[in-house]
């Protein structure tokens, strides 16, 4: 059992890939949980658009800026999703980590790997522990972008593994259709040796959209995160559904507002991810047969949803 700050029975925080994020479509929902009280993680883009079909505001735009900054004043932590939304080669990776800690005033703690950027940090296969569950991702995905992510690559001009492991702490990896992460990987953060360039890694919850945010966090499930003294932190776009046409998804807001009602702990992912570091004394290590469960859960999921 975790020993949270305050008596708390669990904790509950949000990671916000920042795809599509726009004042408009994001900042109500951010004022919603700060209303509630609730303190999350949302990721920036340091650098502009310049291709590619990702939309969504950067650092570099003014008022929203303005905006992320009033946010870490609040308390939320803001992360990085990768430096823009299209690949960027090891210069503009780090024009883009010189700009957030310029314009943001520290490192990013956490970090996700943005969809297709070939600068992503193991990513694709090498995601998954083991070969039986890498040669299956393979032909599950028609061996599309075999060898394609190259931000671990030295050599490589996508390599930025040092920048990484000199400036962010954590990076996400799987993501699951669980609450309780406790359940799945209990030693989070850890750390791969085979995967030298990532210092820690953590895990989430699968809440890639509203609708999914939504059956994660369903009533049930909110009890049997508090009755389990659980961890959760959800994945999550909030640029996808959860504000739409001047109104706030029905179902997201009463989730929301339940959950807040409860004795949680509502941290952002950088401080809940240092508050169970301590918790295991610092210790790094992960035992290979849940780090192969992991990987397994993950890919059946993924083959179920067709989304591997």
């Amino acid at each position: 059992m975790h020993s949270f700050p305050e008596h708390k029975r669990f904790a509950f925080t949000i990671f916000d890939d920042t795809d599509m994020s726009t004042l408009e479509n994001t900042q109500p929902v951010y004022d919603l949980l700060g209303e509630l009280g609730l303190r999350t993680t949302k990721s920036a883009w340091p650098l502009p658009r310049e291709c590619g079909r990702d939309m969504g505001s950067s650092l570099a735009d003014p008022a929203y800026l303005d905006f992320v900054r009033r946010l870490q004043k609040q308390g939320f932590e803001i992360g990085l999703h990768n430096v823009r939304s299209h690949p960027s080669p090891r210069a503009v990776t780090e024009q883009g980590i010189r700009v957030f800690q310029d314009r943001v005033g520290c490192n990013p703690t956490t970090f996700s790997n943005h969809d297709n950027n070939r600068e992503n940090m193991y990513w694709g296969v090498l995601r998954l522990p083991t070969l039986p569950t890498q040669v299956a991702y393979r032909c599950a995905t028609a061996f599309l972008r075999r060898n394609y992510w190259e931000g671990h690559v030295e050599g490589s001009p996508f390599f930025w593994g040092d920048i990484c492991q000199q400036n962010i702490r954590y990076v996400r990896n799987f993501a699951f259709d669980e609450i309780n992460l406790d359940k799945i990987n209990p030693t989070m953060p850890y750390h791969e040796p085979s995967k030298p360039f990532v210092n820690l890694w953590f895990s989430s919850s699968n809440g890639g959209e509203v609708g999914a945010f939504c059956r994660i966090l369903d009533e049930q499930n909110q009890d049997r995160l508090e009755e389990e003294g659980g961890v959760c932190i959800i994945y999550t776009h909030f640029a996808y559904g959860f504000f739409e046409d001047g109104k706030m998804n029905r179902r997201f807001e009463t989730l929301i507002r339940r959950i807040a009602k409860k004795n949680g702990w509502f941290v952002p992912t950088g401080t809940l991810l240092d508050h169970l570091h301590r918790e295991r004394n610092g210790c790094n290590g992960i035992d290979p047969n849940e780090l192969t469960a992991m990987g397994h859960r993950w890919l059946l999921e993924r083959l179920r949803s067709g989304t591997a």
